[in-house]
């Protein structure tokens, strides 16, 4: 995987295999843990090997993920890895068709599902954290702006640069412990 490589997806095969839950949290354990075998990712899941490895699969013909054969120590064994560090969309890129579109509208659900899985999760366990974590390391807010759809497309640039600024920043090696830490947004025009 190159460091820092971000995939644009336009088609909707691809964005397809991005739509389904258990896919969707693959992607996330190998973005967090790095590269693992099927069986890695069943434990860490709690899935069947045989149901994992078929996802896999999906996501390997989509190009999303791909073997890492030198992690392997016999012809047997297959490690996987993300072919790119990020991954992005623009619902506009899927226009041309109804069923296009259908899936870049699944698809989107289905990535705000999982952040709020997420966020949901965090609010059932965070007194299992020390107090450090939970003194001010989550965040919630929000904003109402009036903008125009220059001013908002300017907006989600700046907002995906500090994503970016952030993740493309390798771990110190400074002996501190961090966790895996979902940070995400959304800018869309509605009304109150």
């Amino acid at each position: 995987m190159a460091d820092n490589l971000v995939r644009q997806v336009s088609d909707a095969r691809v964005l397809a295999a991005l739509t389904h839950p258990l896919r969707r949290r693959l992607l996330d354990m190998l973005k967090v843990n790095g590269p693992s075998t099927v069986g890695l990712l069943a434990e860490r899941s709690g899935e069947a090997v045989g149901n994992v490895s078929h996802h896999v699969g999906v996501l390997a013909k989509a190009l999303l993920v791909e073997q890492v054969p030198e992690l392997a120590r016999d012809r047997r064994e297959r490690w996987w890895r993300l072919t790119s560090t990020e991954v992005r969309w623009a619902r506009a890129d899927f226009e041309a068709s109804p069923a296009a579109e259908a899936v870049a509208d699944a698809a989107g659900s289905l990535m705000l599902n999982r952040q709020m899985e997420c966020v949901r999760t965090w609010l059932g366990r965070r007194t299992n954290y020390p107090q450090e974590w939970r003194d001010g390391c989550s965040v919630s807010t929000e904003a109402w702006l009036r903008l125009t759809p220059s001013e908002a497309r300017e907006f989600g640039a700046q907002l995906v640069a500090l994503f970016e600024t952030w993740s493309a920043r390798p771990d110190p090696d400074d002996g501190q412990v961090r966790e895996p830490v979902l940070v995400f947004g959304h800018s869309v025009p509605t009304t109150p």
